[in-house]
């Protein structure tokens, strides 16, 4: 959707507030020992406080309030009885809808201690974000955001699954246009000024090739090396982004 009223964007800035929310709060729960159910529990919990509902059961009918992704688990993994191990990567990807309006986010963090290479791969997600935030411009291409994440993903010796990619988002979970993570010469239509999207990179330490996971739901690495995935809503402007799901 392009935001076209004050009314709007206050709408969207509530969606993205309850995304936002979410993740602090199950953020704060991720530990070892901790089943990905529970994590579920939690954030269903602080959905329904803000009067959000969970976006991907909504519309898909996803078994889950959000998706919690393990390891090489790259997406949309299903919550249920696995219990976080210490030195495992875990992903929570959060969408909600509030009063018709959708916002997405996602942040993949650490259980307890784990190998620097591990730490490195959650930090080149987020550096890659911002990269691909800076690039997100009116009237800028959209495979400018591609382009920006690649290298920056590139340049922490990252792999970037480039079959994944951002979205538009507002009166449902995904809209035009697709948002790459690589550069993409077709993908060059220009941002619009109030456009919402999704920047999301998806990074590995591996190939990029992807498998399905054999749930119907779960995208994993073919090769099985572990991912990390960093993501927000914004509204694209001439000038820096309107980002929805900011948590600090």
């Amino acid at each position: 959707m392009s935001v076209q009223t004050p009314e709007e964007l206050a709408a969207l800035r509530r969606a993205g507030r309850a995304v936002a929310a979410t993740l602090r709060e199950v953020g704060r729960r991720v530990r070892p020992g901790v089943t990905t159910a529970e994590l579920d529990a939690v954030a269903a919990g602080v959905l329904a406080r803000h009067g959000a509902r969970p976006a991907p059961a909504l519309v898909y009918g996803f078994p889950g309030a959000i998706c919690i992704s393990v390891g090489d688990e790259a997406v949309h993994g299903i919550p249920g009885p696995r219990r976080l191990r210490a030195g495992e990567l875990v992903t929570l990807d959060v969408t909600a809808e509030l009063d018709g309006f959708y916002a997405d986010a996602a942040v993949t963090l650490p259980v307890g201690t784990v190998a620097p290479r591990l730490r490195r791969l959650a930090g080149a997600a987020q550096a890659a974000l911002r990269r691909g935030l800076q690039a997100a411009r009116a009237g800028a291409p959209v495979n400018a955001i591609g382009a920006a994440v690649e290298a920056e993903a590139r340049r922490r010796g990252c792999t970037v699954l480039g079959e994944l990619t951002g979205h538009g988002i507002g009166r449902t979970i995904h809209e035009d246009p697709t948002v790459p993570n690589v550069y993409v010469v077709a993908l060059d239509a220009p941002l619009g000024d109030g456009a919402v999207i999704t920047i999301e990179p998806i990074l590995g330490l591996g190939g990029d090739a992807l498998r399905e996971g054999g749930d119907g739901w779960t995208i994993r690495t073919a090769d099985g090396s572990p991912t990390a995935h960093a993501e927000h809503t914004i509204v694209v402007s001439a000038t820096e982004p309107i980002v929805l799901t900011a948590t600090g």
